[in-house]
């Protein structure tokens, strides 16, 4: 028998024009965002963001985290709500949907009920975490971090900033420094819509991503240590060359992630050479390698090939080593019932599906360890993000929305 809510759809010009609108706050200079964390510009987003929600009938709270719960009461007082969410901070040079896409999207799953006059047995949270992207102040996902008890509140409010801004002064000085103790609210579910940012669901024609996994995350600092001296001067057999040995381990990271492809990823991002002149060999270096994998043991095998083989590059370079984690982030598994209502849904609704494993980490990956949670990934251009150029479609934008709108509908309980 036909369900009379299986053709329930969202507004997608309703959800394209706030996606719009969103971004004009902290625009970029050539088309995206930068709307970074407590910052001004975070503070002009929350603020609009806060008047939808008002406007939509919901009540808002802030907890100390400065993170945003607008609520919309179910039937049961009794019930824990089903939460539903994402951030709205961004990178420096960031697009106009990581993140945003996950909170408007909830936001417009909200105005939807609210259209049909449908009701639910468990409350409806939308929420905005704080300091989603850590690129103002690390770690990323602290929030939702303390929330999950990964972190202690006091942690998070030393985090510092490149002027050495404190992330708790930051949440007061914009005023969302909140009463309510992180992880007061408790929840029944956690939903989280997000752009893919990789390249599979566009490659492949496919509208949904059902996410099952996210991967570990293993961030290694590597510091290499030489002697400084003159290019011109000094004989090639006489060099300490901490440059030419970053090299090489760089070109060790991109094997080992090969070797472990295709759900194996490793890069060396951020980098620093001393003293950094034309003319002088580098004496000191210290970059960072990045590396993923769904598999706790395979990401653990990928860290200790990297000890070994650039341990090895090191002595043979005549140049002194030090390794140090500086993240750690475990493999993910969502809750397999949650999973199944994404993938539901999207059959449900006519939607191409498939299921995929993220590739970047996000608030929904520390919910996981306290509330069951699932994601849902829509497409975007190239799989470009983090990035100005980030684009996704209107039609996917709502595609995901549906999507999260059936699975929230199945969770919340229709009364």
């Amino acid at each position: 028998m036909t369900n009379p809510t299986d053709n329930l759809r969202t507004d997608g010009a309703r959800l394209w024009d706030s996606l719009m609108e969103m971004a004009k706050i902290g625009p970029g200079v050539r088309g995206g965002n930068n709307r970074q964390t407590l910052t001004d510009a975070d503070r002009e987003g929350r603020l609009l963001f806060k008047s939808w929600c008002e406007a939509a009938g919901l009540t808002m709270g802030v907890d100390a985290m400065g993170t945003m719960f607008a609520r919309r009461e179910g039937t049961d007082p009794e019930a824990l709500p089903v939460m539903i969410g994402s951030h709205l901070d961004t990178q420096p040079t960031g697009g106009k949907f990581d993140g945003v896409l996950g909170v408007l999207g909830a936001l417009e799953v909200v105005r939807t009920l609210n259209d049909l006059g449908i009701r639910t047995r468990h409350p409806v949270e939308v929420v905005n975490w704080t300091n989603e992207e850590g690129a103002r102040f690390a770690p990323a996902m602290v929030a939702s971090g303390v929330y999950a008890g990964v972190f202690d509140l006091d942690f998070a409010y030393a985090r510092t900033d490149a002027e050495g801004k404190a992330l708790g002064a930051e949440l007061e000085r914009i005023g969302f420094k909140g009463d309510e103790p992180v992880g007061a609210r408790r929840a029944h579910a956690y939903f989280e819509l997000h752009i893919e940012q990789g390249p599979i669901l566009q490659a492949e024609g496919v509208d949904i991503g059902v996410v099952s996994h996210g991967q570990g995350t293993r961030w290694l600092e590597i510091t290499l240590t030489g002697r400084d001296a003159h290019t011109g001067s000094t004989p090639m057999p006489k060099r300490l060359n901490a440059g030419l040995g970053m090299a090489r381990i760089t070109e060790l990271v991109d094997k080992i992630a090969w070797h472990h492809a295709p759900l194996g990823v490793g890069a060396v991002g951020h980098v620093e050479v001393y003293p950094n002149s034309r003319n002088i060999i580098v004496g000191k270096a210290v970059f960072t390698a990045d590396f993923r994998h769904p598999d706790l043991a395979t990401l653990n095998a990928m860290v200790a090939e990297l000890h070994t083989g650039a341990t090895a590059i090191a002595e043979g370079a005549g140049l002194g080593i030090e390794i140090r984690e500086v993240n750690s982030f475990d493999p993910v598994a969502f809750d397999p019932s949650l999973v199944g209502r994404v993938r539901e849904a999207a059959q449900r609704l006519g939607y191409s599906h498939r299921d995929i494993v993220s590739g970047a980490g996000h608030d929904a990956c520390w919910m996981n360890r306290v509330v069951p949670s699932a994601m849902i990934f829509c497409p975007c251009v190239d799989g470009l993000s983090h990035n100005e150029d980030e684009t996704i479609t209107p039609e996917w934008a709502k595609a995901g929305t549906d999507v999260l709108l059936h699975a929230v509908l199945q969770t919340a309980e229709i009364v």
